[in-house]
């Protein structure tokens, strides 16, 4: 693994993770406190991630609605 991530490609590949999806589950793992799903089975699994999910984008969309303004 790490020749693959040490190789030209694996640096062009592994540098889009940072802009793509790693910084969403970290603001909702350490800044929401999301570290294990509180209710039991999978559609409430799904109900509590999507929560969590919409309570970032809300936050995305006000915070760069202030900076369009």
């Amino acid at each position: 693994m790490k020749h693959r991530v040490d190789s030209q490609e694996g640096k062009q590949i592994y540098s889009h993770r940072m802009s793509v999806v790693e910084p969403v589950f970290a603001n909702i793992g350490t800044n929401k406190g999301l570290i294990r799903f509180s209710l039991p089975g999978k559609d409430k699994v799904q109900s509590q991630w999507q929560l969590y999910c919409m309570v970032h984008n809300i936050e995305k969309l006000t915070y760069y609605g202030q900076l369009s303004h």
